[in-house]
């Protein structure tokens, strides 16, 4: 096939791709070291390149010739030789993890820079063009945090903001929200970004010792929305899990019958509205897109009824056997929330505040408080994304991969939120990556553009490649073959020939 003329930059992408060090193995897919890889658009030719992250840890572990450094889902332990002083000391510098710098689930933009990032505390700079790794950047240098989100949003003026935890400072646990601005005073140009990192604001956290575990948020005009779901980390159990061995993901515990909260910051006054909103139990991983409407907001996230997706990818369930075997215990479901900011304070108890033409509902409560019913929009997609520049807003389409009951995607999909309508894109054995969408430079409708998504075969005889889809009509423009064997990945970013500063190589 051919690739539009006006497709020229890089799509850059990240995610797990070395599980076995020495004879040792990671535990967890997503624990796995950190595997980049992109491919370049360059007047109709496409060039592939991959590397690993040359992180701290993944030095420490080739060095080492075994797993060295602990991972979310794999807790590592240093020579089991030293003696029992050094033992004792080992166990007591470990209550306050530090941190793995494996950054292997997402890229993201910051001035004209680009940082692998994952959910602890550092960064690490990359060469989008080369994919070399540079410096590292520990986020808690600059904001009292020790893990943040792999999903930062960027506003018009081009900031980025973020949210991380603060884990029990001063004695209080927070959700702190972030903005690192994309550039520095002309007098400071040698001050990176984050020097000049300023926190919008903090939301307590409803337990000291149980903070909500999340994955992304939400954004619209004037509103930041931070869910507060009961899928939590048990700090306690954390700081002695290395006493205990065992690995931090058993500090993460689901409780069903607790409440899920919502959060809404005015992103003037930076404080939360008053009002409690909440609603039933649930886990969330991906927000897809929020606006707000006539008073309302509204809200789309893909929400899961309990947390078996993560227990899934330990690598002693990925056999031959993995797609046969393999069910999902809760589909993945793509809700719609509307809440009513400006509600009617006289309302009746019991009556519903939601105006909008919708199916959801925001019942108010004796205790003053509402409680949110959502619409449900479809189900059985997972690793949204939308047209960014209607990241806020009221907008048509999501591209997605399909889930069925497996957790392993096997199509893509344009799904329209208005219509309910649904576009597919799947061959036998193919498993797609994340569709990414990338706008026509002379973009009149929200789906103008091209999807690209990098398909690995389950047909060990089939070789992967990238796939280019027309958005309007989901129909393949083409597909680059590359004969190396490539990963399956999580998230990635394109980034326009513009957006690339030129070095020579």
């Amino acid at each position: 096939g051919e690739l539009p003329t006006w497709l020229q930059g890089i799509l850059l992408r990240n995610g797990p791709g070395m599980h076995t060090i020495g004879d040792t193995k990671y535990n967890h897919w997503f624990d796995g070291l950190a595997l980049l890889h992109s491919f370049t658009f360059k007047n109709g030719e496409v060039y592939y390149r991959s590397k690993y992250l040359q992180s701290d840890t993944y030095n420490c572990n080739v060095e080492a010739n075994r797993i060295v450094v602990s991972e979310f889902g794999t807790m590592a332990y240093p020579d089991p030789c030293k003696n029992i002083f050094a033992k004792a000391f080992c166990y007591l510098s470990h209550t306050i993890p530090e941190f793995t710098d494996n950054c292997l689930i997402n890229i993201m933009k910051t001035g004209d820079d680009f940082y692998a990032t994952s959910e602890t505390n550092f960064i690490r700079k990359i060469n989008p063009q080369t994919l070399e790794t540079l410096e590292k950047v520990d986020y808690s240098k600059y904001v009292a945090v020790n893990v943040a989100t792999s999903h930062p949003h960027y506003d018009s003026a081009g900031n980025v903001l973020n949210m991380g935890t603060s884990i029990a400072e001063k004695g209080k646990t927070k959700y702190v929200l972030f903005k690192i601005p994309p550039s520095v005073p002309e007098k400071e140009k040698k001050k990176s970004c984050f020097k000049h990192l300023e926190v919008v604001c903090s939301i307590p956290s409803r337990s000291l010792l149980h903070p909500s575990y999340y994955h992304s948020f939400g954004i619209t005009e004037n509103y930041i929305i931070f869910v507060e779901q009961p899928f939590r980390l048990d700090i306690l159990k954390m700081a002695t899990a290395y006493i205990r061995g065992v690995n931090w993901a058993s500090c993460l515990a689901y409780h069903k019958e607790d409440k899920t909260w919502f959060h809404f910051v005015d992103k003037k006054t930076k404080k939360d509205v008053s009002t409690k909103f909440y609603t039933d139990a649930m886990v969330l991983y991906h927000h897809v897109n929020a606006y707000e409407e006539d008073g309302h907001i509204v809200f789309d996230i893909i929400a899961y009824t309990d947390n078996s997706l993560y227990d899934m990818f330990y690598l002693k369930n990925l056999n031959e056997d993995f797609e046969a075997n393999t069910r999902l215990t809760s589909v993945p479901t793509c809700k719609r929330f509307v809440v009513p900011l400006q509600c009617d304070k006289d309302a009746e108890i019991g009556s519903n505040l939601v105006t909008l033409p919708s199916t959801a509902t925001a019942v108010k409560e004796k205790d003053g408080s509402i409680y949110c019913q959502p619409e449900i929009l479809c189900e059985g997609i997972e690793l949204p994304r939308i047209n960014y520049d209607y990241n806020g807003k009221k907008y048509k389409y999501v591209f997605a991969t399909k889930v069925q009951w497996s957790p392993v995607p096997t199509k893509i999909i344009k799904f329209n939120v208005q219509t309910k309508e649904m576009l597919h894109w799947g061959e036998d054995h193919c498993w797609p990556s994340e569709p990414i969408f990338v706008p026509s430079p002379d973009a009149r409708e929200e789906d103008d553009g091209v999807v690209l998504t990098c398909v690995v075969m389950s047909d060990p005889n089939k070789t992967p490649f990238l796939l280019a889809l027309d958005a309007k009509t989901f129909k393949e423009l083409g597909r680059a073959t590359v004969n190396v064997e490539m990963h399956l990945d999580l998230h990635g970013i394109f980034i326009p020939a513009k957006d690339v500063t030129t070095e020579t190589e």
